[in-house]
């Protein structure tokens, strides 16, 4: 680590693992809500298994704010509540679920317990601008201000990849590293962003060689619009030397040949002399401070870019006034083929500061993945990833904890109904070694898992969660609906296939399920449209308890992301040569749903 600044102070493990007890004392009641499939809402009787209330209590309480929910509460209700509300650290909650029935009986305790074990709320957390002060000290990263990202992306990604690439070159620069690994590259936003804008060594390494080579497709168009904003910005520059040095010239030129005349008529002693210096009495002095000064003024960036702009414009020759410089002797180079080795030394010039600092690789990674053989070059350096896949986060991660030439990560994962669980299915026989989840100690020793529908209710309900909506209620019913429909008529209480996305082309319920059994395979020629409507009919009044049911999960979902989270970052503090850690939320979460990183930094060997 090349820094010495002290880094933000973060919760230890010790800290965080009494949190995951108390987050895991509310899931153990509240987790079968999140495992519960909506496609089986009406075949299963979920409302009646798992709530003890009418739906019509729990949709207007979730519309309440959760302060007035409070306020409204029982006495001996309302201090834990209103507690709970401000994250006083209460977790003696109302009783939520019955203890014999282990029904939902108390949906306001159950909204404020949600919310307590939220992320935030549990102060996990570390702020990121903190980080990047911390990061970054007194310096200021040298960035060109030119590149806008949303020009190349939709905002959302633009977004994700502002912040997340000026956290990695500060954690870069912190580090001194210049080689970066983005795993799970996909299209190659971030990686084109950190090798242009940054100047980092990126290799962008994704399992789809399709995603690798538009990868590379886009970098090269990325860096035709990089040159033009370059180009714009020494247009100026360019456009003042090059007038400066076209009316010194002709300046020059005149006093030179009254020079001359002088010249001729002094005797050969004071001819030998003269120097140079009487030929441009103030060539270094004022032309190019004048022009360094306009440089300057126009915002030139670098001194590398200072120079680019002269080679672009005008050589030393153009400045010196006419015969200034000796008569061409017999080895001297022609005018044309000085001007066409110019050119190829711009070109070889051009083309070294142009390499290809970004390079995408085609690879699948696992936790065993040996980086060595997929990276000739291998050095000291970062690994990141973007919304990494299911399992592709943890062993991220994986890879970081064994790797000594890996000196930090910083890793935003998604696709948690992806992850792999090693207790899911205890009965199954399996060769897998390495899990998605759990990933510590703690939860291993608990033999936890959360199960496809809960992972998947917390991937989905996130964005619904981010801008303070349900989940789209029609669509379900008929998914819902249509189980009932194949259950009753068909006998089939499980179907593997899906139906897909159907609802967003169907006019109406019966052209729904018409389309949906001719997908599944199934004769919809037995059914008359008039069984198909009357199973409408009859669960249309229930459609508020599954509106009811999403809202609950949708509330319960943050608690389940909160759990893969702290899994992992416990992992990460778990592991002896690991120097800090910390979560950190990246994005806005309107914009971008899955915003928390996990960040560590090894030890300074």
């Amino acid at each position: 680590m090349a820094a010495s600044r002290p880094l933000p102070v973060t919760q230890g493990l010790p800290t965080l693992r009494a949190k995951l007890q108390e987050l895991l004392r509310f899931l153990r009641e509240a987790l079968p809500i999140s495992s519960a499939h909506t496609v089986d809402f009406y075949t299963e009787s979920v409302w009646e298994k798992l709530v003890d209330l009418p739906p019509e209590t729990v949709l207007a309480a979730l519309r309440r704010p959760a302060a007035a929910a409070a306020a409204e509460a029982q006495p001996s209700e309302a201090r834990p509540l209103m507690e709970a509300e401000r994250g006083s650290g209460i977790t003696d909650f109302p009783k939520i679920f019955c203890e014999t029935s282990q029904k939902l009986v108390n949906v306001e305790a159950f909204a404020l317990a949600a919310k307590y074990y939220s992320i935030q709320n549990l102060g996990i957390c570390t702020p990121f601008e903190q980080l990047l002060v911390a990061l970054q000290g007194n310096q200021k990263q040298k960035i060109d201000e030119n590149m806008k990202p949303d020009e190349f992306m939709n905002l959302k990604k633009s977004h994700e990849v502002q912040a997340m690439s000026e956290l990695i070159s500060s954690i870069a620069d912190y580090c001194g590293i210049k080689q970066i690994i983005d795993l799970g590259s996909g299209k190659g936003y971030l990686s084109s962003f950190l090798s242009l804008k940054y100047k980092l060594n990126v290799y962008g390494i994704d399992s789809s060689n399709t995603n690798t080579h538009g990868a590379e497709e886009r970098n090269k168009k990325l860096k035709k619009h990089w040159k033009v904003y370059h180009r714009r910005s020494k247009l100026d520059v360019n456009e003042v030397a090059l007038q400066m040095a076209e009316e010194r010239k002709v300046q020059d030129e005149i006093k030179c040949k009254a020079d001359i005349e002088g010249v001729c008529n002094n005797s050969t002693t004071n001819q030998e002399k003269l120097s140079t210096s009487d030929f441009l009495p103030d060539f270094s002095g004022s032309v190019i401070s004048n022009i360094r000064r306009q440089m300057e003024n126009l915002h030139v960036y670098s001194h590398q870019e200072e120079n680019l702009c002269f080679e672009n414009t005008f050589s030393l020759r153009d400045l010196l006034p006419i015969n200034a410089i000796e008569p061409a002797s017999s080895c001297q180079i022609p005018k044309r083929k000085m001007s066409e080795a110019n050119k190829k030394r711009r070109k070889m010039i051009s083309k070294s500061n142009e390499s290809n600092i970004y390079s995408p690789l085609t690879s699948f990674i696992t936790a065993d993945s040996e980086l060595h053989d997929i990276i000739k070059d291998l050095e000291d350096c970062l690994m990141v990833g973007l919304h990494t896949c299911g399992d592709l986060a943890p062993n991220t991660l994986r890879i970081f904890t064994s790797k000594s030439e890996i000196k930090g990560v910083c890793s935003v994962g998604c696709c948690y109904h992806l992850l792999s669980e090693e207790f899911e299915n205890p009965q199954k026989e399996y060769t897998q070694e390495k899990w998605g989840f759990p990933m510590c100690h703690y939860l291993k020793e608990e033999r936890w898992f959360c199960g496809r529908n809960a992972r998947m209710s917390a991937c989905l309900a996130l964005e619904r969660v981010a801008v303070g909506q349900g989940l789209p209620t029609e669509s379900l019913f008929y998914r819902a609906v249509l189980q009932d429909i194949i259950k009753d008529c068909y006998g089939i209480t499980k179907c593997d296939r899906h139906v897909g996305k159907i609802y967003a082309k169907s006019s109406s319920f019966l052209d729904y399920v018409k389309k949906s059994l001719k997908k599944l395979g199934l004769d919809e020629s037995k059914l008359p449209e008039k069984t198909i409507m009357d199973y409408y009919e009859k669960y249309k009044p229930r459609m508020n308890e599954l509106e009811a049911f999403n809202m609950l999960k949708v509330v319960l979902a943050p608690c389940i992301e909160t759990l893969i989270l702290l899994d992992r970052l416990c992992y990460l503090k778990e592991q002896d040569d690991i120097a800090w850690s910390a979560l950190v939320k990246l994005f806005d979460p309107v914009k971008s749903p899955r915003c928390y990183a996990i960040i560590a930094l090894k030890k300074q060997q």
